[in-house]
């Protein structure tokens, strides 16, 4: 298979390149790529990016951003960040990325456990992972010629964890080939429109 990893240089696309890599060609992008720099905050980022590298068997993204701040700190601009970024940039890269997935080709979208168990500092972030959800739950209903799209929900991954245990007290850290294992179950196996909780 000819995979696409956007994130593929962060905590969890690293990891989940990595894995993919063992048995197939996979294409790593993102913002701080060093040859396939892509935003997807920016639709025409998207496209000009699909437009260089062709047809993929899957589409893998574990990009986008969220402002993490006390409700009564947030602007109308604070919650545009996720909007923008982790929100639409997803919802463009399925509506943009479809045409260049081939017959029966995947995409899969990255939120986490905020949308279903938030905590506090996280309005925005969880809103935007709840939209995701229930955009893919949606679109998978209208996807076509066999294509599928499934979102990856993980709890707080080992490697970030000391970065985050302050936020989640008494939420276990998740292994990160346990978190891997959701990319693997979206791309490989035939779900479509599944939430892939990894919480425990």
């Amino acid at each position: 298979m000819r995979i696409l990893i956007i994130g593929g240089e962060g905590t969890i696309g690293r990891r989940v390149a990595a894995h993919f890599m063992q048995e197939h060609e996979v294409v790593v992008a993102g913002r701080s790529s060093e040859h396939y720099k892509v935003d997807i905050a920016n639709s025409n980022s998207i496209i000009n990016l699909l437009d260089r590298l062709g047809s993929f068997d899957a589409i893998i993204c574990t990009a986008g951003e969220a402002k993490w701040a006390p409700f009564a700190e947030l602007s109308e601009k604070d919650y545009y960040i996720g909007i923008q970024s982790k929100m639409m940039g997803q919802v463009n890269l399925v509506r943009i990325g479809r045409s260049y997935l081939q017959q029966g080709g995947s995409i899969t979208l990255t939120t986490g456990i905020l949308a279903d168990d938030p905590v506090p500092q996280t309005a925005s972030a969880a809103m935007v992972n709840g939209g995701i959800h229930s955009f893919v739950k949606a679109v998978s209903l209208e996807m076509i010629g066999g294509m599928r799209v499934n979102v990856v929900s993980s709890g707080v991954v080992q490697d970030a964890y000391a970065k985050y245990k302050d936020y989640f007290p008494g939420h276990p850290p998740i292994s990160m080939d346990r978190m891997t294992l959701g990319y693997v179950r979206s791309v490989l196996g035939k779900g479509n429109g599944e939430i892939i909780r990894i919480y425990e």
